[in-house]
């Protein structure tokens, strides 16, 4: 068999391509433009999306699914969120049994609300394949450049997880591993959401002490509702919660941070995400973020804050009032109501 298929030609699939391909694997890119997959062939290079980094030999783009996929071993989902059930369903004749899919993209889908590794599972566990994700604070442009990262491989199979470990395993990429599907994929997702928050803030001109409270409270309001969907605490306390919260609420290469700057600068949302080019996650994953909200009775005023703005076109700065007016409270419920045994009359 033939190493990896990776589905999806935009920067982090170029990216992980590379990396793969650095790792000694024969890769296939496939993407669904003919001319872009044509000038990455001509150029060894993804102009548009990963600009100055040389593909290195062993990688070659494709247009043709059933080409990219035949007889692979590893089929890496690096497409939108909201497509990854198309093109599931598009591959799911094209697969062996012990095919692994290592999903990376970060979402939910917002019709179901399931993750999507549940997404994948739906599509392709009837064909005897093995869901894992890859996900962690990763920016593509520094991974394609090489720059030391470090990522989380998930899968509920430990063989599994420690398969896709050694796949992407190299000196300048370290995996980790971690059974909790639900804290990766829940992080991973709605990360998104609270750096789109710290951009507003930063396009109205706020400071760091705002950008260190939103992502402080957000990934409080992330870790509760990943609890009460069945999460593991800890996990959003590593490389796929707090890690990738901070890479993508403070880095320019963020998609999402950046759209929320020209958003608090007053750019409507269409013409926000039309100048970024790139598909910006968190704005289908707020809709998310509210419906599950609602689901498991789970306060997340941060994220219900942005979804108004994103969606009702609320003012940023009346979104900040309301955030920072908001009845008083302890800064962690669960301390305050267990009692501390060292503070008198507590």
């Amino acid at each position: 068999m033939k190493d990896t298929a990776v589905l999806g030609a935009g920067s982090w699939g170029t990216a992980l391509a590379i990396l793969l391909a650095k790792n000694g694997k024969e890769v296939t890119i496939w993407g669904r433009e003919q001319n872009k997959i044509q000038a990455i062939n001509e150029n060894r290079e993804n102009v548009q999306y990963l600009p100055g980094v040389t593909l290195p030999t062993g990688i070659e783009a494709t247009t043709d699914l059933e080409r990219a996929l035949h007889h692979v071993r590893y089929v890496v989902l690096s497409v939108p969120s909201h497509t990854v059930r198309e093109v599931c369903r598009n591959i799911k004749g094209m697969i062996a049994p012990g095919t692994i899919i290592v999903n990376t993209a970060k979402g939910i889908e917002n019709e179901s609300l399931k993750r999507l590794s549940e997404v994948i599972d739906e599509e392709l566990a009837e064909k005897g394949a093995f869901t894992s994700v890859l996900s962690g604070p990763s920016h593509a442009e520094e991974v394609g450049k090489g720059i030391p990262t470090t990522v989380v491989a998930g899968a509920r199979v430990r063989k599994i997880a420690e398969e896709v470990q050694d796949l992407f395993m190299s000196p300048l990429f370290r995996v980790y591993t971690n059974p909790d599907l639900p804290g990766i994929e829940l992080g991973g997702a709605l990360k998104n959401v609270i750096a789109l928050s710290t951009g507003i803030a930063d396009g109205l001109g706020f400071g760091d002490n705002t950008k260190a409270a939103l992502m402080t409270r957000g990934v409080a309001e992330i870790a509760r509702l990943g609890t009460a969907a069945g999460a593991n605490p800890l996990t959003f306390a590593g490389l796929t919660g707090i890690g990738d919260l901070i890479v993508t609420c403070t880095s320019m290469h963020s998609r999402n941070r950046r759209t929320g700057i020209l958003l608090g600068k007053g750019t409507p949302l269409e013409q926000a995400v039309a100048e970024i080019g790139m598909v910006v996650e968190g704005v289908n994953a707020s809709k998310a973020a509210i419906f599950l909200s609602e689901k498991y009775d789970v306060s997340m005023p941060i994220c219900k804050e942005t979804y108004e703005v994103l969606f009702h076109r609320k003012n940023p700065k009346e979104a900040v009032v309301d955030l920072m007016m908001r009845h008083k409270t302890h800064e962690v419920e669960e301390v305050a109501s267990a009692g501390i045994s060292n503070v008198e009359e507590w």
